[in-house]
């Protein structure tokens, strides 16, 4: 069997309610910041949801956090879904 390698082994996925948010100065912040693939920051000046593949989610986490109310957060461990495991 031949094991394929994920280069960022965590999904993770979370709402941003604030104010002001902006998308773009977001999505500036992650690719400058942080190392990871996938990203996805859409929404309005109120509400955005994140959706980033990393290896440290926690970093994700801390950032967000300083932008507003974080929730509905997940972070799925890709690693394991790959080898058939509960992520």
């Amino acid at each position: 069997m031949v094991e394929q390698s994920i280069k960022y082994r965590y999904d993770t996925q979370l709402l941003i309610e604030g104010e002001n948010l902006d998308e773009d100065t977001i999505s500036d912040y992650f690719n400058a910041n942080f190392d990871g693939d996938c990203l996805l920051a859409v929404g309005d000046e109120d509400l955005i949801k994140i959706h980033f593949h990393t290896n440290e989610p926690w970093k994700v986490l801390e950032y967000c956090r300083t932008l507003g109310e974080i929730y509905d957060i997940v972070v799925e461990d890709m690693d394991r879904q790959a080898r058939g495991l509960k992520g």
